[in-house]
């Protein structure tokens, strides 16, 4: 049984992003997998110190963080999976803020000592788990796919955990209504997704 993390960066509850996680999450459900949801909004993640102690120590295994707080058990939930779902809404041409500090806490997936000019991902060796990637914005989808670095910085989370994307839905025009609804094509696709994301 494929075991699935989806991490959602949203603010808002029942918006677009959320939809679309949903009807991933449902469809992986139904073909088999075991699905957990983050929601980054609702989970407690402090500002990253920057102080590296993380990366100084050797091996594949994420760092110790000094800070302790719920980090150290989601990364313990990306340890245990086999797939992920990353989410986020695109707020100023990039992911939320939300789902940027849940980024810069992953600096433990780093080996950077202090004599090293950059860092090496740990899990850069390793084979590749899986990922659905989940965007949004209020531009045409195709525009915020290429013109905003919502899912470049979401394939920056993927590889960092050692995941390889399998697919993008990248649904655009949410701004037009307060509560708008996920489209039957893009439900399509995101139902589409979490049966891929299920297969083992």
């Amino acid at each position: 049984m494929t075991r699935i993390l989806a991490i959602n960066g949203s603010y808002r509850d029942d918006g677009i992003t959320d939809q679309a996680v949903v009807a991933v999450v449902q469809a992986a459900e139904v073909a088999g997998a075991e699905v957990e949801v983050i929601r980054l909004h609702e989970y407690p993640i402090e500002f990253c110190l920057n102080c590296r102690e993380c990366t100084q120590q050797p091996g594949t295994a994420p760092g110790p963080c000094v800070q302790h707080d719920g980090m150290a058990d989601l990364v313990g939930k990306i340890e245990a999976v086999d797939a992920f779902v990353l989410a986020s809404p695109t707020n100023f041409g990039s992911t939320t803020a939300l789902f940027k500090r849940f980024m810069e806490r992953l600096i433990v997936y780093a080996y950077w000592p202090w004599a090293m000019h950059a860092p090496q991902l740990r899990k850069a060796g390793e084979p590749r788990k899986k990922a659905v990637l989940i965007t949004s914005c209020a531009a045409p989808a195709i525009l915020g796919r290429w013109a905003y670095g919502t899912r470049k910085q979401l394939q920056t989370t993927a590889k960092t955990i050692g995941a390889e994307p399998i697919g993008t839905l990248s649904i655009g025009m949410i701004a037009k209504q307060a509560q708008p609804v996920l489209p039957p094509r893009a439900m399509k696709r995101a139902q589409a997704l979490g049966r891929k994301l299920a297969a083992e």
